[in-house]
């Protein structure tokens, strides 16, 4: 019967379903986290009796037809890219990007990744880093005796002197765009990758048109809503268990007919 392919299908489809409600709820607290939702597309149909076909030899013509879909699977998983919550935290080196941008690491292998999470530090050397010691580019270098370091909406960052009065502009800190940041490869580590589908990076100052502003002294929440994840969770588990329910049908159907004498 196709009903059992069919209905495991479906309990594949939810279990995807599941699994991708799952990862938003377990980041709820991640810095600058995005929320993904799974999209699925109905399978190939099986016409039994195909629309437009003739029907007589009088040019009558099938106006429906019998087509018998086979079930449904996993089109993609798409990242919403809307904006988190600001979080105040009083931390100069913790950064919130209000509006569209990406900031840009340096990894070790000389590639370049972008991300939403700004709770950056100093490293040994004064540069200004990730968590896990990636170079923020363009490379800052924080002097040694800086008193206080302050980054405007525009990403300047200056820093406090002993012995000057005038604050001292030490770097400027860029934002990336792309055209379909969903098409960004995500590789863990709260860091995302170009690829062919997000297109070229588009580089310029926070503040720029179509680029968000710099916020010293805070971070960007995830965007996951856990009210609607909850919602979700519920409304693909019950889609599970319907589909299910047309297994255990469907192999009632067939036990009736093998206990036929």
């Amino acid at each position: 019967m196709r009903s059992l392919n069919i209905g495991a299908t479906g309990m594949l489809a939810q279990q995807l379903n599941v699994e991708v409600i799952s990862n938003n709820i377990a980041n709820m607290n991640t810095t600058g986290f995005k929320r993904q939702r799974a999209e699925f597309q109905d399978l190939l149909y099986q016409n039994l009796r195909r629309v437009g076909a003739a029907s007589s030899d009088a040019g009558t013509i099938v106006p429906t037809g019998v087509q018998l879909g086979l079930g449904v699977k996993s089109a993609a998983i798409y990242r919403l890219s809307g904006q988190g919550n600001i979080l105040q935290t009083e931390n100069p080196l913790d950064l919130a990007v209000n509006g569209r941008g990406l900031m840009m690491v340096e990894l070790p292998n000389g590639e370049t990744a972008y991300t939403r999470a700004g709770s950056l530090q100093l490293s040994p050397d004064g540069d200004i880093v990730t968590a896990d010691g990636y170079v923020v580019q363009p490379g800052i270098t924080v002097p040694e005796d800086a008193q206080a370091i302050t980054i405007n909406e525009s990403g300047e960052v200056y820093v406090d002197l002993d012995g000057q009065t005038a604050p001292q502009r030490v770097g400027q800190l860029e934002l990336a765009n792309f055209a379909n940041e969903a098409g960004l490869d995500a590789i863990g580590n709260n860091l995302l990758l170009e690829t062919a589908a997000s297109g070229a990076a588009t580089v310029a100052t926070p503040g720029s048109a179509g680029f968000g502003r710099i916020i010293q002294g805070a971070l960007e929440t995830s965007n996951v809503n856990v009210v609607a994840e909850i919602t979700n969770l519920i409304t693909a588990q019950r889609a599970y268990e319907m589909n299910s329910k047309v297994i255990e049908s469907s192999d009632e159907m067939m036990r009736s007919v093998t206990q036929l004498r």
